[in-house]
């Protein structure tokens, strides 16, 4: 089992459900509404492949913070193999936490680290991992708007 933490590496030694039920709970008692996005982003380094997972919170007007879980495989993927495996790890995770967010009225965004201009590789993937998202209920973004996976995701793999 992977293990989520917190930015300042702060591990979090419950399975996630539990974890993100608290921060919900507090959230909703500071007053604070919040809007969540998942995304995923990975990098090849040499013959392994490290995926990262954030769970963004964002308060409305209020910042943010988000939970990351790190993962690495040897197996080798296409780039589309690659963007669909970043797409259903985030699926995992939305579909595992979207009970406790619809409790919650929290708004959940899927965000894809897919380049919506055609000149680019990952860009074969959009349809598919488009599909993938919505067809499991989910709202999708794709890049430029896929902040979670594009820019925070990112800086967890590089």
């Amino acid at each position: 089992m992977t293990q989520w933490r917190r930015l300042d590496g702060r591990r979090i030694q419950e399975p996630v459900a539990g974890e993100i039920g608290r921060i919900l709970q507090a959230e909703a008692a500071a007053g604070h509404e919040l809007k969540v996005c998942i995304g995923t982003d990975s990098q090849v380094k040499g013959r392994v492949i490290e995926f990262a997972t954030v769970i963004v919170f964002i308060r409305k007007g209020k910042g943010g913070f988000m939970l990351i879980r790190n993962e690495v495989t040897t197996q080798r993927m296409s780039i589309k193999q690659r963007m669909l495996s970043e797409v259903a790890k985030s699926i995992e995770v939305a579909y595992e936490l979207s009970p406790l967010f619809s409790r919650y009225g929290v708004d959940m965004e899927i965000h894809a680290d897919i380049n919506t201009n055609p000149g680019f590789k990952s860009n074969d993937a959009l349809q598919e991992a488009m599909g993938y998202i919505i067809g499991m209920g989910f709202a999708f973004k794709a890049k430029p708007h896929a902040f979670a996976s594009s820019s925070c995701a990112n800086k967890m793999v590089q």
